[in-house]
C-alpha cells in the first residue's frame, strides 16, 4: 500500500485521504480522534453508505454517484470511487457548450427528482425561512456590531432584510434531499459529458426547495431551468408543483436564493474582530467587509429582478 500512496488531504473537518489509482480514494478519521470520535465517525460513514447505495440503485444513466465500496471497521478506513472531473463552478460552466448546459441541468433535475421521491413525501406545512439561519448571530451583529464598519444606511438596509426574513413563511413539504448541492460537491467531466454527486453525509428529510435552489443552482444561475425540467419530471401524482410563473414561488425563489447569501453573510460577520491583533487580522477584516459589501449589492440587484 505504502508504494501506491501519492499524497495525503483533508476531506472536511474528520477525514483525510489516502490517494491511490485513478479511480479509488481511501479515507480514514483525522489522526487526532481519540476513540469515541472515531466510532462515531464509522457510524457516520455506515449511515452515508446506505444513502448512497439507495441513489445508486435507481441507476439513473443521466448522472452519476460514485460507490463506497466498502468499509473496515477495524481499521477505520472507507474505500470510495473517485468522481471523474472538475468542481461544476461557474467558470467552467459559462465555457461549456449550450448542449453541454442542457445535459447538465437535465442531470441536476433528474438526480433531484430521484433524491426527492426515494422515501415518501412529507404532507404541507408551514415553514419559516428563519430557522435555516444563525437567524440570532445575524440579529445581534446588526444591532450591535454592524455600525463599526458600515455606514448608517448600509445597517438600516441590512435591518430591513433581517426583518423581511425573519417573517417570511411559506407552504412546502419535506423531502429525502441531498442537502449540500455545492460546486465542490458536484464535479463535471468534461471529456464523458458525466455529471458526479458526492458527499452524502448531510442527505435527510430537508424542506423540498432547498436542494431546487440550492447554492449550485444559484451560483450557475440556472435555478430556473432546473425548476421548469424538475417540474416536467416529478411525479405529479405525489406532490403538485406551482408554475414558474406563480406569484408565491417567485417570493419563494427570491428569499432561497438571500438564504444562501445571508449564510456566506453571517459567516463573514463572525469572522469580524472589533480589535484585530495583527496586522494579518486587520487585513482579513478589510477583506471580510468588502465581501459582505458584495452581498449586500447582491441583495439589491436581486429584489429588483424579483419586482419586475
Amino acid at each position: 500500500m505504502a508504494d501506491l500512496i501519492k499524497n495525503l488531504k483533508n476531506h472536511g473537518r474528520e477525514t483525510y485521504a489516502v490517494y491511490y489509482g485513478d479511480e479509488f480514494v481511501l479515507k480514514r478519521p483525522l489522526p487526532t480522534f481519540n476513540d469515541a470520535a472515531k466510532n462515531a465517525w464509522l457510524a457516520k460513514q455506515h449511515k452515508t453508505k446506505s444513502r448512497i447505495d439507495d441513489i445508486r440503485a435507481i441507476d439513473n444513466p443521466v448522472y452519476n454517484v460514485p460507490a463506497m465500496k466498502f468499509i473496515n471497521d477495524d481499521e477505520y478506513q472507507i474505500l470510495e470511487e473517485r468522481a471523474p472531473g472538475e468542481p461544476l463552478t461557474a467558470e467552467l460552466y459559462n465555457k461549456l457548450s449550450k448542449r453541454q448546459q442542457f445535459e447538465i441541468i437535465n442531470s441536476i433535475a433528474n438526480f433531484l427528482v430521484d433524491m426527492n421521491e426515494l422515501r415518501p413525501i412529507g404532507d404541507l406545512k408551514l415553514h419559516k425561512i428563519q430557522y435555516e439561519l444563525k437567524f440570532s448571530r445575524l440579529d445581534k451583529f446588526i444591532d450591535t456590531k454592524m455600525p463599526i464598519w458600515f455606514t448608517k444606511a448600509e445597517v438600516k438596509q441590512m435591518s430591513r432584510i433581517r426583518d423581511e426574513i425573519g417573517t417570511f413563511e411559506y407552504e412546502t413539504r419535506q423531502a429525502w434531499s441531498h442537502g449540500d448541492l455545492n460546486a465542490g460537491n458536484v464535479l463535471y467531466d468534461a471529456s464523458s459529458s458525466k455529471i458526479s454527486f458526492i458527499d452524502f453525509a448531510e442527505a435527510d428529510y430537508k424542506y423540498i426547495y432547498r436542494d431546487i435552489f440550492a447554492p449550485l443552482q444559484i451560483e450557475l444561475d440556472i435555478y430556473k431551468r432546473v425548476y421548469e425540467t424538475y417540474c416536467q419530471l416529478h411525479n405529479k401524482n405525489l406532490y403538485a408543483m406551482p408554475s414558474i410563473k406563480n406569484e408565491n414561488l417567485r417570493e419563494i425563489m427570491k428569499y432561497r436564493i438571500m438564504v444562501v447569501w445571508l449564510r456566506r453573510f453571517i459567516k463573514a460577520a463572525d469572522d469580524l474582530r472589533v480589535t484585530p491583533a495583527s496586522q494579518k487580522s486587520a487585513n482579513n477584516n478589510m477583506e471580510k467587509i468588502f465581501f459582505m459589501r458584495r452581498q449586500m449589492q447582491n441583495f439589491t440587484n436581486l429584489e429588483k429582478q424579483f419586482s419586475k
